[in-house]
């Protein structure tokens, strides 16, 4: 019979699975707290939100850029495979990065005009993704007459950042509107991707 009290027994540790649950509990809490706050939303918000410890996030993600990183790569993930989807278009992808948008404001970071100015290669590299993802499609909206010819790529990403920047200002509940209308505005029909 064990004379340790349920207060002093030792918490055997979970090993690996908890790892990758506390670092799926840090993402989903990091797009929850940087929604709400921004980007520059105390750390140890996302921390107390996720149900675990400062220790756990920072051996997880040593600083800020990390944790943006990982949130972006996610995202770059999700655009990639839903461009590999047959018949999708330049204004899906799209509508998919307003989405990333309207729920995490790290998004806006994403189409940054000029990759030079990112201090992080990581941030650089995830941008590259996106201009790979994007241009093939944009090449098939300016052959169909969807898109004015000469739009570049930066044109398109310089978008993105206008209407992600214009998010952030408004409610929750006025952000689908407020980007169709948006991107109505600079010449492209896009629907926030629900």
């Amino acid at each position: 019979m064990s004379t340790e009290s349920p207060r002093t027994s030792r918490r055997t540790n979970a090993g690996p699975r908890a790892a990758a649950r506390n670092r799926a509990a840090l993402l989903a809490a990091a797009r929850e707290i940087f929604a709400q706050h921004g980007a520059h939303a105390p750390l140890n918000a996302v921390a107390r939100r996720a149900g675990v410890g400062q220790g756990s996030l920072y051996r997880h993600f040593p600083d800020r850029v990390a944790l943006v990183v990982a949130l972006f790569e996610e995202q770059v993930v999700t655009v990639e495979q839903r461009a590999a989807e047959p018949d999708v278009t330049l204004a899906d992808l799209l509508g998919l990065i307003t989405r990333h948008a309207m729920e995490s404001v790290v998004s806006i970071d994403l189409a940054s005009s000029r990759p030079e100015e990112r201090p992080d290669p990581r941030l650089v590299d995830l941008r590259a993704r996106v201009v790979d993802v994007l241009a093939p499609h944009l090449d098939d909206a300016v052959a169909a007459g969807s898109v004015p010819p000469g739009t570049t790529v930066e044109d398109v990403l310089l978008g993105v950042e206008l209407v992600a920047a214009g998010l952030t200002r408004r409610a929750a509940a006025d952000r689908p509107a407020f980007a169709a209308r948006a991107w109505a505005l600079i010449g492209f029909e896009v629907t926030p991707d629900a």
